[in-house]
């Protein structure tokens, strides 16, 4: 219920605080007495869709301690959270960013996720019941997943992708809202009727089911490329012994919010695969495995 809350409560401040600003500067203005200043629209499309995207990243640190209840290692305690350590330093070093910080949180499921707008700024947390179910070379394989995820820059690529499309959404939206009330017989003035802003609000939901298509088809294909990537840091027969594990678990679930992009598992697959941030598990598993077939065929 915390973290329910605390994703709520952030969203509403984020938007009040983009609808604020766009009042007093006037980019909400874009309709006018001769019609839509597409201009306008423009800038308040984009800054409309893509700020709240780049905000909800730049705290995404803070909201993973906070609602996830992650609990960062400042000094290991114990001999397996000084490994913890130690293998994400090392990975780090080996794909080139920083070292992130390293978080537990508490959960029965096995997941992990990374966040942070920056490469050399940010968290990798796992759950304690990844750390209870897997072994060590499969921990070390989902480790590597996640720094791969930060190594690419897949945090700010998907925020970024995602503003883009919010604001194409927005955009076109509102040019069918205001098309239907140029129509309508009782419009004066360029002003909304009530079947423009119904007209406007069913194109933002068609618009926006079909950005999230693209939006979530893109986090698939990243998450091939983090699967490679923790395969080259932690081993290919360890990554896919690690999503062999999650196939196995009974108690895989998505993570919230934002976090459930960067996680190594999406949760149990859905028919609405469209709609999937992750690629079926086999489909992952049969991919790595192609991959390690070629490169033996290669080195034979």
């Amino acid at each position: 219920m915390k973290r329910v809350f605390l994703f709520m409560a952030t969203n509403i401040a984020i938007l009040a605080v983009i609808s604020v600003v766009m009042r007093v500067f006037g980019f909400d203005h874009y309709l006018t007495e001769n019609g839509l200043d597409y201009q306008a629209l423009a800038v308040f499309s984009l800054l409309w869709g893509s700020v709240g995207s780049f905000i909800s990243l730049a705290i995404s640190k803070w909201m993973a301690k906070k609602s996830m209840g992650v609990q960062v290692i400042e000094h290991a305690s114990n001999a397996d959270e000084q490994w913890l350590l130690d293998t994400v330093r090392r990975q780090a070093q080996d794909a080139g960013i920083g070292m992130p910080e390293v978080g537990i949180f508490q959960s029965p499921s096995p997941n992990a996720f990374a966040t942070g707008m920056k490469k050399n700024d940010a968290l990798v947390a796992v759950s304690t019941g990844l750390l209870q179910t897997m072994d060590k070379g499969e921990v070390e394989a989902v480790l590597g997943h996640e720094v791969a995820h930060v190594a690419n820059g897949d945090m700010v690529t998907m925020a970024l992708i995602q503003g883009v499309l919010n604001a194409f959404v927005i955009f076109f939206s509102r040019i069918i809202g205001y098309a239907i009330a140029a129509a309508s017989r009782d419009s004066r003035g360029g002003g909304y009727t009530m079947g423009s802003f119904i007209g406007t609000m069913i194109a933002q939901v068609v618009l926006g089911f079909l950005a999230a298509i693209i939006v979530n088809s893109f986090s698939r294909w990243r998450e091939f490329h983090a699967d490679q990537g923790g395969a080259k840091l932690a081993g290919s027969q360890n990554m896919i012994n690690a999503l062999k594990a999650l196939q196995r678990s009974s108690r895989t679930e998505k993570l919230e919010g934002e976090f459930a992009a960067f996680g190594i598992s999406g949760g149990k697959a859905t028919l609405a695969k469209l709609f999937s941030t992750h690629p079926p598990l086999e489909d992952r598993i049969a991919a790595l495995e192609k991959a390690q077939f070629s490169n033996n065929n290669v080195i034979s």
